[in-house]
């Protein structure tokens, strides 16, 4: 899993069928506490993540998995939203 911080949405118009109503977020990832420059594009698919807030990511098969369906193109999803760290 992932910590990143939610910095944009992604709009995408033309894309595969099997992507329609799904929203886009770009993250900006964590490196332990600091952000870093580094930024993935995470489908959020039911947690309703909005700009400045701090999300968990997963990726690869468990990102498939999270959207119901492991034959979608996705490769990253947001599975939760931070309240804080501990």
């Amino acid at each position: 899993m992932l910590k990143g911080k939610v910095v944009g949405n992604i709009v995408s118009t033309n894309k595969f069928d099997a992507l329609v109503g799904f929203k886009f977020l770009d993250v900006q990832l964590y490196e332990g506490d600091v952000l870093t420059e580094k930024h993935i594009i995470a489908v959020d698919q039911t947690i309703s993540a909005g700009i400045g807030e701090n999300v968990l990511v997963v990726t690869g098969s468990s990102a498939r998995v999270a959207v119901g369906d492991v034959n979608k193109p996705v490769d990253a999803v947001v599975a939760g939203v931070i309240d804080k760290t501990v």
